[in-house]
Parts: C-alpha cells; sequence; structure tokens
C-alpha cells in the first residue's frame, strides 16, 4: 500500500522542525535526515489511524523493554477519529507507543529505535512550545536500552604499521596518508575532518580547531608525523587538485572540491588494505582515544579530545585499558 501524503499541516510542520533542528539546535545534516526520515515513518502511521486496538503499551512496570509508558485508555483508531486518521497535532504517548511497537515488530533494531524516540521527543518539544500540542508527551516515552558493542581498536604496533604504509608519490597517495594520520593524531570524525579548512590548522600551536556535534567548537592538538603528512599534502599534493571550486577546504577531491565524508573513507580502507591491517575509520577514532588512557591520560581529558557531551560516551573506551591494569598487576603485585 503506498504510504500517505502528508497534510499540509504536517509538511509545513517538518519544514519548520527542520529548520529548528539545523539552526536553533545545531544539529548535523546526518542528524536532521535520519528524524526527519523517522518522522515521515511516524505520520504514516498516524495517518492510517495509528495502533489497533489490541496493541500493547507497556509492562507491569510501566516501561516495556522497547521503551514507552504503561498504558490507560485503549488507543486510537482511524474509527476514533471518522477514519481520517491523524496527524501530529494529534500526538500522544499511546500513539507513539503503538508505532514504537510497530518499528520493533518490523525488526527495527534498538540504537534505530532509541533514535525514532529521540527524534519523537525533539517534535512533540517543539510542538508544544509552539502551541500546537497543549502538553508535552516526550517526557514519558523511555528510550530501549541499548547493548553497547566495545569498539573496535588496533593496538599500537597496527596503528604503527598501519601508519608507516606505504610510499605517498601521487596527490591521492599524499591525500590518503593526511587523512589516515589526522584522523589517528586528532581523534576526529571523519564528516569533522572533512569539514576542516585551511584557517582551522594552527601552526603556531600545532593544533586544529573542529567544528563538531551540535555546532560544538573544540582545538585538538596535532602530533608530528600527523603535521609533516599535512605538510606534504599541501605542498605537493593540494595545488595539484585546487580548482576555483576548492575555497578554503582543507581536503580536497579529484575534480577540486572538498573531500566528501564517503571519499575519506575509502582512502581509510585503501590504505589499511595495504598495510594488511583489518580497520575501519572511526576504528582510528576507537584507537587514539584507547591509546590516550593507556598512556596516562584522563578520561576527562579523554572526553574533551573526542568531544564528547558526556563522559559516559568516553567510559567505553576504559575496557582496554583494563589490559593494562592486568599487565601492571602481573608485574607488580607480589601474589599475581
Amino acid at each position: 500500500m503506498p504510504a500517505p501524503e502528508l497534510t499540509v499541516l504536517d509538511r509545513t510542520v517538518l519544514d519548520r522542525f527542520g529548520a529548528h533542528l539545523s539552526g536553533e539546535l545545531g544539529r548535523s545534516p546526518h542528524t536532521v535526515r535520519g528524524y526527519l526520515a523517522d518522522l515521515r515513518s511516524l505520520q504514516g502511521f498516524l495517518a492510517e489511524g495509528g495502533p489497533p486496538p489490541e496493541t500493547p503499551v507497556g509492562g507491569a512496570t510501566g516501561r516495556g523493554e522497547d521503551g514507552g509508558v504503561e498504558g490507560g485508555p485503549a488507543p486510537k483508531t482511524s474509527e476514533g477519529s471518522g477514519g481520517q486518521g491523524y496527524g501530529f497535532e494529534d500526538l500522544d504517548v499511546l500513539l507513539v507507543r503503538g508505532w514504537l511497537a510497530r518499528s520493533r515488530d518490523e525488526g527495527i533494531s534498538r540504537a534505530s529505535l532509541s533514535r525514532r524516540v529521540a527524534a519523537v521527543r525533539a517534535l512533540t518539544r517543539f510542538l508544544h512550545r509552539e502551541g500546537v500540542l497543549e502538553s508535552d508527551p516526550g517526557p514519558r516515552l523511555v528510550a530501549p536500552a541499548q547493548q553497547r558493542a566495545l569498539p573496535s581498536v588496533l593496538d599500537e604496533e597496527q596503528a604503527a604499521s598501519a601508519l608507516s604504509q606505504g610510499s605517498a608519490e601521487t596527490p591521492v597517495d599524499l591525500r590518503r596518508r593526511a587523512v589516515v594520520e589526522l584522523l589517528y593524531a586528532t581523534g576526529v570524525r571523519v564528516a569533522e575532518l572533512c569539514a576542516l579548512d585551511l584557517g582551522d590548522v594552527d601552526r603556531a600551536r600545532d593544533t586544529v580547531r573542529v567544528l563538531g556535534k551540535g555546532a560544538k567548537e573544540r582545538t585538538v592538538p596535532v602530533g608530528t608525523p600527523a603535521l609533516d603528512a599535512l605538510d606534504a599534502w599541501l605542498t605537493g599534493g593540494r595545488p595539484e587538485l585546487a580548482t576555483s571550486a576548492s575555497g578554503g577546504a582543507l581536503l580536497l577531491g579529484a575534480r577540486g572540491g572538498r573531500l566528501g565524508v564517503r571519499q575519506a573513507r575509502e582512502d581509510v580502507h585503501a590504505h589499511l588494505r595495504a598495510a594488511g591491517v583489518d580497520g575501519a575509520p572511526h576504528g582510528l577514532r576507537h584507537s587514539a582515544a584507547t591509546h590516550l588512557l593507556n598512556g596516562g591520560a584522563d578520561l576527562r581529558s579523554v572526553q574533551e579530545f573526542l568531544g564528547h557531551a558526556s563522559p559516559r560516551s568516553t567510559q567505553i573506551y576504559t575496557h582496554v585499558s583494563v589490559e593494562r591494569l592486568r599487565d601492571t598487576y602481573r608485574q607488580a603485585h607480589p601474589r599475581a
């Protein structure tokens, strides 16, 4: 069955909400796209009339394993609204709970369900502020507990091997080396790296200025090998690719425009494959954080280095440091 079309009101709401996310809240284009895609799914569910009467709305504790709240009255149906379905102006906890239940039944992952809860919370907060909703049901929604996978990291020998791999002769080779060195040296996300401009590099202080999630700016130190790779790119690679469209972009693609995230990821994969190392772009960020902790950096410093809003996001990197603790224990404890 084709998806129901957006009503004029819902189209206006999504347009304004998207502008609110990117403008007022500073959310990344990736986050905005994800939220809007989720909310279009919710709109389709609402237009169909919401959940059937038998839809479960929570367990005895009031919180189901996939989020939500304990139910009260029976969920709304299309019959209850004259068969016309619902719009965003009708949002309540039961309607959202029914949508999340159907999403779960369709095999949506816990991570995606959590994002859907976050998207709805942001929307209902916005709609309440705008006067579309009399009350905000968002705080009553509970995101499903996620099973956080341990990040994949390179050990220090693997990292050294990967970073010393091969010669850089062509502009693309020089760019690849700069990309890999910078990702490992700074721990930035791939999208953050691609967004760097020439003016973001401070050679006097050996730092780069990074614009992270939520438009939050941070300054990150850069080590000598990465700076050397960057210098080689700026003198021997970038001038060969630069065009009138290059602007101030630090890293360039084959046609002279700003290097895209997809191409940057391909650069990393190509470099790591050539080094015989099994890794991924985000793994360099994980590795940088873990190696800092192994070297004695405190968790708060690593949190700032990575641009994490909460230390809880950084704590997952401490798992590898347990190995360092075990080694120290074996060497130092008399009863080890």
